[in-house]
Order: structure tokens, then sequence, then C-alpha cells
């Protein structure tokens, strides 16, 4: 018979040592996750993403042993829950608009809108076509932020570059920040980042550890944040749900894993070794 499977090992010494705290005391750990890409697989159309068959069992198991479990999205929290079906895990805190918004145990609360967005909203349609914007490229209205999409333009990559100048421009004239992406560039409001939403949910909730895991350029800021909050003392790690698409973001982590499904494996093991210590009565020591 085999034994237990053995968590990964983070690549840092830095990382070993976030992980190690957080298996000593998950009652303290905070463990914030994005979706699309980290929890869902990328998919051409955003309105079709669902996450991983794995991802809601392996959340629910969790949720009962750690001390804070909560996902952090560039969506609105309502359709991250929605299409995440995150509702079915109790105590699940979803920060959607990189943390504008708030869902927690069945109600929103929400930054006001920012009138900045509807006049980007405006203007859009004629920046896309003076750029020239290829067929296939299509906007997606967030209600607080704009998205262009390029994934479906016959080259996605060369899209990307030919619209970032335009979007950028729109983007200082109307007081919007840049959101880059998996081929696409967001418009949203200044004033709350990934970075910044898990610093603050790790100060509400008094967080001992820190686990955040992410997949694309929208999540840099949180891996600062776990860089940070470590120099500050909180121990913790920045997991990387790899992809050949965004490369550069695995040269951050502390840990790589296979995508979404790698993500799900990872939240299992730690729900064992989790619940291993709980029976064992040594959280904590």
């Amino acid at each position: 018979m085999s034994g237990p499977v053995a968590l990964p090992v983070p690549r840092t010494a830095v990382g070993q040592a976030g992980l190690a705290a957080m298996l000593r005391d998950p009652g303290r750990a905070l463990i914030a996750l994005d979706f699309d890409g980290t929890l869902s697989p990328i998919v051409a159309d955003p309105a079709a993403a669902r996450a991983h068959p794995g991802a809601v069992a392996a959340l629910r198991r969790l949720a009962p042993l750690t001390g804070t479990l909560a996902i952090i999205t560039g969506r609105p929290a309502l359709k991250a829950v929605e299409y995440g079906r995150f509702d079915l895990v109790p105590g699940l805190i979803v920060l959607g608009h990189y943390g504008r918004e708030r869902w927690q145990s069945g109600t929103m609360t929400a930054a006001a809108a920012s009138p900045a967005v509807a006049a980007a909203r405006r203007e859009l349609p004629a920046v896309l076509a003076a750029a020239g914007a290829p067929d296939g490229t299509w906007t997606e209205d967030k209600g607080d932020a704009v998205a262009v999409h390029t994934r479906n333009a016959g080259q996605p990559a060369e899209a990307v570059e030919l619209l970032r100048g335009p979007l950028t421009g729109l983007a200082e004239r109307t007081g919007l920040l840049v959101e880059p992406g998996r081929f696409v560039i967001e418009l949203r409001p200044a004033g709350a980042d990934k970075g910044s939403a898990l610093e603050d949910l790790a100060t509400e909730r008094a967080s001992g550890t820190i686990l955040f895991c992410g997949d694309d350029l929208g999540d840099v800021p949180a891996f600062r944040a776990v860089r940070s909050l470590r120099a500050a003392g909180t121990p913790g790690l920045a997991v990387c749900s790899g992809s050949a698409e965004v490369a550069g973001l695995a040269d951050q982590a502390d840990l790589i894993v296979d995508g979404p499904g790698g993500v799900v494996a990872m939240l299992d093991l730690l729900a064992d070794a989790f619940a291993a210590r709980h029976r064992l009565g040594l959280e904590g020591r």
C-alpha cells in the first residue's frame, strides 16, 4: 500500500519556511487564489469559464481547517461566485474587481461606480476603430471596468501590441489604469489591485501565514504583497499556476504547479495535511 502523497516543495527557502509555518498553524493561515487560469481553465469566451471539476470539493475541505479562504479576482464578485459555484463553500470570501467588491455569506458590498469607466466606455468603440482593431477583437463590459480581448483574433499577440498604445492613451485621458492579461487589456479604476486587497485582508483577519496563487500579470501585485508581508514578519509563499502563455510570472513564484489541475491537487494535499494535524491536536505547535 502506498503512503500519503507529499506536498510539493517550494523552490525557495523563504517559500519553504512559509509553507512550514502554515502547516504548523493552519487555523491562522490565509489562502487566497485567483480565479481565471488558477481555479478555472482559460477559455476563449470569459462567460464560459467554470471552476475546475475538483475545485469546489477541495475548497470545501479546506474551509473549516483554514483561518481564511479567499478568491481575489478582476471579475465582478457575483460572476466569480456564479461561475465557480463558490456559494457552496462555507465562509469563503470573494473579492471582485481587484478588491472593490466583496461577497461573503451571500452579502455583497461594493465601492461606488467609477464615472471614469463610463467615460472610457463611451470612447472605446471609436478608439478601437481608429486603431484598426482586427477581426475577432471584442469588448467585455465588466461594470466597473472594460476589457478588450484579442484571443479570437487571427494573431492575438500582435493585436494586443497594436491596441496597447491607443488603450493606454484612453486610460490616461479618463484617469483609469491599464491592467494587462492573457490576450486582454483591461481599463479599471485606480485605488485597488490584488496586492492591496491581499494585504488588507491579511490585516483584517490577523493572518499568521499567507499563500497566494495566481497565473497572470494581474497577479504580480499579490506576489509583491506576499514578499512585503514576509519582510514585515508574516511567513508566506507565492504559487504560480503554470502556463506557457505567461511564463514570466513563474520567475517570481516560490512554487509552480501545473495549471488549475495542479492547483486543485495542491489544495487537496493541504487539506490532508491540515486535517492530520488537527486530528493529532498539534495545531499551533
